[in-house]
């Protein structure tokens, strides 16, 4: 009986002191340091202007107006969930469709219908594959470049503004690749819309 009670002493001490260490110590470290250093990341990377609250430059935001630059497709479900308040919440996720399946090719093709027809300028350019496919998490807040190039047209006309106008915004907007080596040049949506509204500079 006195040995389990020492072993339980002993294993007992062994959960408090990792608890304090791993549970409040490491967790507390960690959160001063990414307070200290990189506050804006570690609180979302949330884009404010004047002390107002536009969203965050990691999640996408849905726009379908002409004046305004689109982003990659978002499958939104407001159906399915709400809060104790009874307010409809929103997510997004991935539509697990098969590319090779039919009703995917169907989707895509509805897709590009609707682009093309909301920028006649491009004809019948090719549509970049990133404005009719949505990301893993649906909420992917980036498009190529060549996504943005292929709305230039149409924002310029809605905007009363030149083409070049609109690509020097999204130029400001373009994040390059990590390192100048790991992946691909990007822009930001909501940074370019936020531009073209005058809000951000």
């Amino acid at each position: 009986m006195k040995e389990i009670k020492e072993v339980f002493s002993k294993a007992l001490l062994c959960f408090v002191i990792f608890s304090v260490l791993c549970g409040i110590l490491y967790t507390g470290a960690v959160t001063g340091l990414a307070q200290a250093f990189f506050a804006d990341r570690a609180n979302g990377s949330i884009i404010e202007i004047d002390g107002k609250k536009y969203g965050s430059e990691l999640m996408g935001q849905r726009f379908t107006d002409d004046a305004h630059m689109w982003g990659r497709i978002m499958n939104v479900d407001v159906s399915t969930y709400r809060d104790k308040d009874g307010n409809a919440l929103m997510y997004a996720s991935p539509s697990n469709l098969s590319p090779a399946g039919e009703e995917y090719e169907a989707l895509v093709a509805e897709r590009v219908e609707k682009l093309r027809a909301a920028n006649p300028a491009m004809d019948e350019t090719a549509v970049p594959v990133d404005l009719v496919t949505c990301s893993g998490s649906g909420l992917d807040p980036h498009i190529s470049p060549a996504a943005a190039e292929y709305q230039v047209a149409r924002i310029a006309a809605a905007n009363d503004i030149t083409e070049e106008e609109v690509r020097e915004v999204i130029a400001k907007c373009t994040d390059g690749s990590f390192l100048g080596i790991f992946g691909e040049e990007t822009v930001n949506v909501l940074k370019v819309n936020l531009m073209l509204d005058g809000i951000m500079e």
